[in-house]
């Protein structure tokens, strides 16, 4: 079986963690119910995007990778047979935290988790007050639905990254986002196709959608939507996601488009690492 059915989604939030994790609960039985074998959430994907303030408040969202999130949701995923990547707010101990997503696979087994390299600190994207940078490289995971790679939001400017991720294996790389419109409107539409293409893999980008002003009124940002799931030419699979609405996307992946492509362009054989220094220059 060469043939993989993946899905991803957007929502807003709802105003309280409960609600959130019954929220993607219901998309995974979705997601199954349409015959997905895979499904990856949004950045932090069950509480508001805390990086519009600085707010001690938003350290409790965080808990262990092994914590009651991971462990509710590992056993859904052995429940529904799905390969699940779930971003998470992790705390490795007191006053430690980090961007973290955790893999898990078909058969309810934690494989493993990747943490968020590149942290902004911007207007309406503080991350630095939440989050350490991610320490653990980047790893390509073996599931049930073959190598999977994650790079979560703001690493997509970044396409050392994207490279490593090839280089290790990855066949699917997705991309949880929390992104708005401003200076990434262009990048949005251009990064994961890029990245895609560049490296010759599949890209599934699932974003935030809609305005959390419930949580934070006249400083509420309008996040975009708009995810979308990318072959491994650059080519768009499907539609994109609403800019508007909430909404599960359902895709089919024929990974023989990986081995097809990188025949038709030799990118790996012609690369020239040799010639590269300054890229890893400090």
């Amino acid at each position: 079986m060469t043939t993989i059915r993946a899905a991803i989604s957007q929502t807003t939030w709802t105003g309280d963690k409960e609600s959130m994790l019954d929220k993607h609960e219901q998309f995974m039985r979705d997601a199954a119910a349409q015959g997905a074998q895979v499904i990856c959430f949004q950045e932090l994907f069950y509480g508001p995007y805390f990086g519009i303030t600085q707010d001690k408040k938003y350290y409790r969202y965080a808990e262990p990778a092994d914590g009651p999130i991971v462990q509710r949701f590992a056993a859904l995923a052995k429940e529904l047979n799905m390969v699940t990547i779930l971003p998470i707010y992790e705390e490795e101990q007191t006053g430690v935290y980090y961007n973290t997503a955790v893999v898990v696979d078909a058969d309810g087994t934690v494989v493993g988790k990747y943490r968020k390299h590149h942290i902004p600190h911007l207007e309406s994207f503080y991350e630095k007050f939440y989050f350490r940078p991610g320490n653990l490289g980047y790893p390509v995971f073996d599931t049930a639905v073959g190598k999977v790679g994650v790079h979560i939001c703001y690493d997509r400017h970044f396409p050392e990254g994207w490279r490593e991720l090839g280089l290790n294996g990855a066949q699917i790389v997705f991309n949880p986002n929390a992104s708005k419109p401003g200076l990434s409107n262009r990048l949005w539409e251009l990064e994961g196709p890029a990245a895609a293409g560049a490296n010759q893999y599949f890209v599934l980008v699932p974003n935030r959608v809609g305005k959390e002003d419930n949580e934070y009124g006249d400083l509420a940002v309008d996040f975009y939507g708009t995810s979308y799931v990318v072959d491994p030419r650059g080519n768009y699979v499907g539609e994109l996601g609403s800019s508007e609405h909430e909404e599960l996307l359902v895709r089919d992946l024929d990974l023989d488009a990986i081995r097809d492509t990188r025949d038709d362009w030799q990118f790996y054989r012609d690369r020239r690492p040799d010639a590269y220094g300054e890229i890893v220059a400090p």
